[in-house]
């Protein structure tokens, strides 16, 4: 299975470079559809109190979605949605709609982007500046999600600058790490995990304001979801990478987040986990109550503790 499985993977890999944009999705629905994935030989460690001291965190990517109307919509369904107080909540629309829901929605929710450029703005076409973006309101910025690594070309050293200058200038980072499905059934999900961290770890000169998102590339936008085991592994051994690597502390207040077809059905069995610290959620934060839902899986978490 694993022969035909990188065989498969290579295939639509050739396929895709020779593909728009927007057939990126398609790529990786069609690769995993034909796929198994593997569950975890390691049981829970069945403590499911927050291993980190942050506060539960949950951004909604919207990714290249939505109209002026419905985003009017979705902004009203959570200005309307009651909500746990002891979630961070971030939302990253498109960058022609920040300004339209950064004007409209509760003072509860934060904005994120979804991109910046590596340093100021001026003869870069198609960019868009952390100042600009701080301009407009926005508090976050996604940067190393798997869209922009696999898709747009975007490699461990150069969204290690963009990180560092996002952080000097003021700005959030939501720091996307995750493995493909070929490293994960190759034995790599780790080291690649770590390879990524220590890009962002050499770039930036303090971690206070880093959330890191865990995201399997072989589950975004495919359906498929990280067992509750899986993500548990994987995050701890972030926050052991942390501690080894970094400091003890770091690894106590950096906020770790599951992203990766989270939804209203499975939010809360995954914010049992330990080391699950929220989430980055996709499609569903496309669906206001939806959202709320999972914001709300906090509870879950609270419950078990």
């Amino acid at each position: 299975m694993a022969a035909t499985s990188t065989s498969l993977f290579s295939s639509n890999l050739h396929s895709l470079n020779s593909q728009p944009f927007s057939s990126s999705l398609s790529f990786f629905r069609n690769v995993h559809s034909a796929l198994s994935f593997p569950s975890s030989s390691k049981p829970s460690r069945g403590v499911v109190a927050m291993a980190g001291s942050g506060k539960f965190f949950v951004g909604g990517n919207w990714k290249c979605n939505g109209t002026k109307d419905s985003i009017s919509k979705l902004v009203s369904d959570l200005n309307r949605a009651t909500l746990e107080p002891d979630v961070d909540v971030v939302v990253a629309p498109p960058f022609v709609y920040i300004d339209q829901v950064k004007n409209s929605i509760t003072d509860r929710i934060e904005i994120s982007a979804q991109n910046s450029w590596v340093g100021k703005g001026g003869a870069f076409t198609g960019e868009i500046s952390v100042e600009q973006l701080k301009d407009l309101g926005c508090k976050w910025v996604i940067l190393g999600h798997s869209e922009r690594r696999h898709v747009i070309g975007e490699n461990d050293e150069f969204i290690g600058k963009k990180t560092a200058y996002a952080l000097s200038e003021g700005l959030g980072v939501i720091a996307c790490i995750g493995e493909l499905l070929q490293e994960r059934e190759a034995g790599q999900t780790f080291d690649i995990c770590f390879q990524q961290l220590k890009a962002f770890a050499d770039a930036v000169p303090s971690w206070d304001n880093i959330v890191i998102a865990y995201e399997p590339v072989w589950a975004i936008g495919t359906g498929k979801v990280a067992t509750p085991e899986q993500a548990q592994e994987v995050h701890a051994a972030v926050r052991d990478w942390l501690k080894k690597n970094v400091s003890a502390k770091v690894a106590s207040k950096t906020r770790i987040i599951y992203g990766g077809s989270v939804n209203a059905s499975n939010s809360a069995e995954l914010a049992k986990q330990e080391d699950i610290d929220g989430f980055l959620v996709g499609g569903a934060s496309l669906k206001g109550p939806e959202f709320a839902t999972i914001i709300n899986s906090v509870t879950s978490k609270k419950v078990a503790a």
